[in-house]
């Protein structure tokens, strides 16, 4: 089978918590495009300062990055696997604020630090309870 058609391979009765960690990737992987492309939305968008120095380069890096975790998330959620579906759980939980509300303290990006710091937490939270009730 060639990559394309492993790709585009269609799953069959993913859990809602799959969709949803789906999607989720989608989210991500769209604010990270949007932000590899157009670096100046973190002032339109989240009224943060303008850039001081090379923040604009960093902000396509951080874009990149978001556009690869959401890719890796719509292909993960689309695996099926209740595995990686808990594995985004408890990343978004612990490593997303752990990182992100420091950073913004710091000043770096506060108000789009602070917003995906509570938004990816939410997420994760909806996630979980997608997961537990499709146990039952």
């Amino acid at each position: 089978m060639s990559l394309l058609a492993d790709l585009l391979e269609a799953p069959s009765n993913l859990s809602t918590a799959s969709k949803f960690t789906s999607a989720c990737g989608a989210f991500y992987m769209v604010s990270g495009l949007m932000l590899l492309a157009w670096p100046g939305a973190v002032q339109v968008l989240f009224l943060d300062p303008p850039f001081e120095a090379r923040e604009e380069a960093l902000t396509r890096v951080l874009g990149m990055v978001l556009a690869i975790v959401g890719w890796l998330y719509i292909f993960g959620g689309r695996s099926g696997g209740r595995q990686f579906v808990a594995s985004t759980v408890l990343d978004r939980l612990v490593l997303v604020p752990l990182v992100l509300v420091p950073t913004a303290a710091a000043g770096v990006f506060p108000h789009i630090m602070l917003t995906f710091a509570v938004l990816d937490p939410v997420l994760a939270l909806v996630t979980w309870r997608l997961l537990a009730h499709g146990r039952r």
